[in-house]
């Protein structure tokens, strides 16, 4: 497994959010974190990349990181995309990038950047526009091709169809699937829309309250009349 998770618990000073998760995500695999709003599924992620108080193991690829900073974090190989895209509105769609690789040193990062503009064909043609002028489903992408410039081995996206057009939402879902298939980076996705990330996902755990209570494959989940309407309303 790429990344193990067990025992987790996580909060915000007194405040727990996080009772003891145990879940996993395989190497080249996609997994969907579900639940209503205030299940906890934000919080996993930042608990994840070192950005809230918890407790239990965090392993990635083989080697403990829960305790290490943020930035050691990514460093290793984890690059997540927040709820809220998280661009800098002021600068520009070619500035926003470079601070992508900001932890890289070797020298392929100018033809990285080229090869994702092939993938994400509306930011080559707004390179010097400053991101807070985009679309929003511009800025989504330019947050997903700047966390791609880390060179990650697993992108957690946290709600990337939020406040999006359905056409726009299609085209990032598509965008995913091929980062997945044709570079090999490991996806965690939180995502209200249960249609769209069982669709994308291999696997889905259910969140309710800060507890896994459902797990298994996206068909299985999909195909349970029962569950989905106790856990993800529709």
């Amino acid at each position: 497994m790429l990344l193990e998770v067990s025992g987790l618990h996580a909060g915000y000073g007194e405040t727990r959010v996080l009772h003891g998760l145990d879940f996993a995500v395989p190497e080249g695999g996609a997994v969907s974190l579900l639940g209503a709003n205030g299940a906890g599924k934000t919080t996993t992620m930042r608990a994840i990349c070192g950005m809230c108080h918890i407790s239990g193991e965090i392993r990635f690829a083989g080697e403990r990181i829960d305790g290490l900073a943020t930035e050691a974090i990514a460093r290793r190989g984890i690059a997540h995309v927040p709820d809220g895209r998280g661009t800098f509105s002021e600068l520009t769609v070619a500035e926003n990038l470079r601070l992508g690789a900001y932890t890289r040193r070797d020298r392929s990062v100018a033809s990285d950047t080229q090869d994702l503009l092939t993938l994400f064909p509306r930011l080559k043609q707004r390179l010097n526009q400053q991101a807070g002028t985009l679309s929003g489903g511009e800025q989504q992408m330019l947050a997903i091709a700047r966390a791609m410039l880390l060179r990650p081995k697993l992108l957690l996206l946290d709600e990337p169809s939020f406040g999006l057009a359905p056409l726009i939402v299609r085209e990032i879902f598509a965008i995913m699937a091929r980062i997945r298939s044709e570079r090999g980076v490991s996806l965690l996705l939180v995502e209200q829309n249960a249609n769209l990330a069982l669709d994308l996902a291999d696997t889905a755990y259910v969140l309710e309250t800060g507890r896994i209570a459902m797990q298994g494959a996206s068909s299985d989940i999909r195909s349970n009349d029962a569950l989905r309407r106790a856990y993800l309303g529709y």
